[in-house]
């Protein structure tokens, strides 16, 4: 187990979406202290130029290229990178006795063969692969404690996985041909500019993209212990993830008999809401929480189960924080919030 006071950390591909909001829950953490930022395409350049709601917790720091030699100032990384790059960095980062805590896709998947279906390249590092726990603790908690190395789940994968596995866990539903419709903002595309996601291509717009082979299908499966029909669509919004998914019930069954169920499966859970209220990605908003419910439709004997997140914070930096309190013995709920913003 990692020391508890003040433990120096650093962020490893900070200057993109997730890496802001890592330094957005990190700068306010009461157990961690943030030491250097990485940032090759803005090396140089201050925090605050970039990201000025950060002036309060950032204001003298700034973007560095990455050296090895940073770690020598930190005891856990933060890996916010594209996917692809982590593998090259991880195995060298665990040997210098640190721990490593990955946004990116390229530890969460077990079978090394599905990156390059998925992925469309092979995996630099497969050896690597059985080191790193998946992090999504209320589905993986064991697994994480005293953990080294853990791969943070993608953002649609964290909200389909937590509506549909429990389900699936309890034998409420059959794992054939489940259907997940998820919808996000736009900031899960990340922040260099692209021509799909400007202005004026999104506003006004409600698009399905990666129709059959979108690369978090194999992560979904795999999580949730189905197999899955997963069709992402991109909202006109800046944050947020509404998953809709669809099964099966393998038992007779009613709402309240799911909603029970459900309730039950996250009853200790700080940053899980389960209500008969259909779920809404407002109201995840800054929050680590997720909002889910689920429904038995009779006429066509279809379970429908949801669950709001905020893509950039439950589906990314929150949870890495989550579980980064987890894997160095901190309170789990350590430097983040269960409550959203609004308006």
């Amino acid at each position: 187990m990692l020391p508890v006071e003040q433990l120096p950390v650093g962020i490893i591909g900070a200057s993109g979406y997730v890496g802001a909001e890592l330094m957005r829950l990190l700068g306010q953490h009461p157990g961690f202290d943030v030491r250097f930022v990485t940032g090759d395409t803005q090396a140089g350049q201050p925090v605050v130029g970039l990201y000025p709601h950060l002036a309060a917790i950032g204001a003298d720091q700034e973007f560095v290229k990455y050296d090895p030699r940073l770690l020598d100032e930190a005891a856990l990384a933060f890996l916010a990178l594209p996917h692809g790059q982590s593998m090259a960095l991880a195995g060298g980062i665990i040997e210098q006795g640190k721990a490593a805590v990955d946004l990116a896709a390229d530890f969460r998947l077990k079978d090394a063969g599905q990156y390059q279906q998925w992925y469309g390249a092979p995996h630099l590092a497969p050896e690597m692969l059985g080191r790193f726990a998946y992090g999504l603790p209320e589905l993986f908690r064991d697994e994480l404690v005293g953990a080294r190395a853990v791969a943070v789940p993608g953002c649609y994968p964290t909200a389909a996985v937590l509506a549909i596995a429990p389900l699936v866990r309890m034998g409420l539903i059959w794992p054939d041909g489940v259907i997940v419709d998820a919808a996000s903002g736009v900031s899960g595309a990340g922040r260099p500019p692209k021509a799909h996601t400007a202005f004026c291509a999104v506003d006004e717009d409600f698009t399905a993209y990666g129709l059959l082979d979108h690369r978090h299908t194999p992560e979904i499966e795999q999580a949730a212990g189905a197999s899955v029909l997963f069709t992402p669509h991109l909202a006109p919004m800046n944050r947020g993830i509404l998953a809709t998914c669809y099964a099966k019930p393998a038992t007779g069954t009613s709402t309240d008999a799911l909603l029970g169920a459900l309730a039950d499966a996250y009853a200790d859970e700080p940053f899980v809401v389960v209500s008969e209220r259909s779920p809404s990605t407002k109201a995840t908003l800054g929050s680590n929480a997720a909002h889910l419910t689920v429904r038995h439709d009779a006429r066509t004997n279809t379970v429908v189960a949801l669950c709001a997140i905020d893509n950039l914070v439950k589906g990314a930096a929150g949870q890495a924080v989550q579980c980064a309190n987890l894997i160095c013995g901190l309170e789990e709920t350590a430097g983040l919030t269960a409550t959203g913003v609004y308006p």
